[in-house]
């Protein structure tokens, strides 16, 4: 898609440095999953970028696909995240990223279910919230671990909650940081990507602070201009994190939901030719098999090479 052809190769190049005595760490070119429950059938793929693939960089972005419990109590969880950009461990940091979110999820998914099935939307985000929070800060531990910058040692998260109740319709998105989350709706696209304005109430632990202004615009403290150096007694502030975003939506038949990372959402946003190659191919009576979806995934966009981490779901 675009004007002109993509800079790199349509194919990997180089592999990435392997240490023989670390082959742990290694990271696939691509993974590819799917599966089918209840109402829904799930695609999902993480590709490596053309940059990444000419250069022998390893993928940045994780993938984990996971079902907890079984019948209608299952629970599918679709998680992805994305490492730090020019930093080393940036797909370690993505792995772990996905394995703390799965391993919350997993012990906590007989009361997601129950959530997911009676609309308990406050109890799913503020413990969801939660879920996300700690998980984000065992990987900020194992940085200290590591001797690591846990700015450099971090990733985005976003991810998705499925019932294993065909009548269940109720779809949950959570995460933190960049990405998309799109609903192809006869034939048309949808962005439904929580914003940052969008989140509302009282400042939750791990969120942010308190406002400086009232609603009315009146100053709840007063600021002299006057740096103020951090106490003796306290430690000094943590730099400001990313905001937890969340949104529940009921499917429609006919419906497909779409959760991706930057680098597919970025191209899908910019390059609007690609947007109506997708809504084409997948508005299709049937959902695309795994290899059709992969091809799909991979169409490649003048200017864009990074990473493409994708789950998209079939509302039968």
């Amino acid at each position: 898609m675009g004007t002109r052809p993509p800079t790199y190769d349509a194919e990997p190049t180089a592999l990435p440095a392997a240490d023989p005595d670390d082959l742990d760490d290694l990271v696939a070119d691509t993974v590819l999953d799917g599966a089918r429950y209840g109402a829904c059938t799930l695609r999902a793929v993480s590709l490596r970028g053309d940059s990444a693939r000419y250069r022998g960089e390893p993928r940045r972005d994780s993938l984990l696909t996971a079902r907890f419990g079984t019948g209608e109590h299952a629970l599918l969880l679709v998680a992805m995240a994305t490492g730090a950009r020019a930093t080393p461990g940036a797909h370690r940091a993505a792995a772990e990223a996905c394995h703390w979110i799965g391993r919350a999820v997993g012990r906590s998914h007989a009361r997601l279910v129950e959530d997911i099935r009676d609309g308990r939307r406050g109890d799913l985000k503020s413990g969801l919230h939660r879920l996300t929070d700690r998980s984000l800060g065992k990987l900020r531990a194992s940085a200290s671990e590591q001797g690591v910058d846990p700015g450099e040692y971090a990733a985005s998260l976003r991810c998705l909650l499925l019932s294993g109740d065909p009548g269940c319709r109720t779809r949950v998105f959570f995460g933190v940081g960049p990405g998309g989350l799109f609903r192809l709706r006869e034939g048309e696209w949808q962005d439904i990507e929580p914003q940052v304005a969008d989140v509302k109430g009282e400042p939750v632990l791990g969120f942010g602070s308190p406002p400086s202004e009232s609603p009315e615009g009146d100053r709840l403290t007063m600021d002299l201009g006057i740096p103020t150096p951090p106490s003796p007694y306290e430690p000094a502030p943590a730099p400001p994190r990313e905001p937890f975003r969340f949104r529940t939506s009921v499917a429609r038949p006919g419906d497909t939901l779409l959760m991706c990372s930057g680098g597919l959402a970025e191209p899908l946003r910019g390059e609007p030719e690609l947007g109506e190659y997708l809504a084409e191919r997948w508005s299709r009576p049937e959902p695309p098999g795994l290899a059709a979806f992969l091809a799909d995934s991979q169409v490649r966009v003048k200017g864009y090479a990074d990473d493409r981490t994708a789950a998209a779901v079939w509302e039968a």
